[in-house]
């Protein structure tokens, strides 16, 4: 969910989403095509997404909505407590 948040800080069609998830986290993740539209679907009825109009039918294009920049920020600053925990752990010569 993330990663398609990200992507969509630009307007994107699916098969683009695909594309730079991929680039995003080196080659890491590969999201098939029904996994990305039942998580479009999800994003869209949260608020998250928007579909946007590119002037091709064919094409559906989404973009990020500020809703979803909010929960993006709200994961980000999440990700970085986690990590401080980790570190921190690390630090005192623990496993987390």
């Amino acid at each position: 969910m993330h990663y398609i948040l990200l992507a969509l800080q630009k307007p994107l069609h699916g098969y683009g989403i695909m594309q730079l998830v991929t680039e995003m986290s080196n080659k890491e993740v590969n999201i098939a095509a029904g996994t990305l539209y039942g998580a479009i679907e999800n994003l869209k009825k949260h608020g998250y997404i928007q579909l946007v109009s590119d002037g091709d039918s064919r094409k559906k294009v989404y973009q990020i909505t500020a809703s979803g920049r909010e929960i993006l920020a709200i994961e980000n600053e999440r990700l970085k407590h986690l990590v401080q925990l980790f570190e921190k752990g690390s630090d005192r010569g623990e496993k987390v």
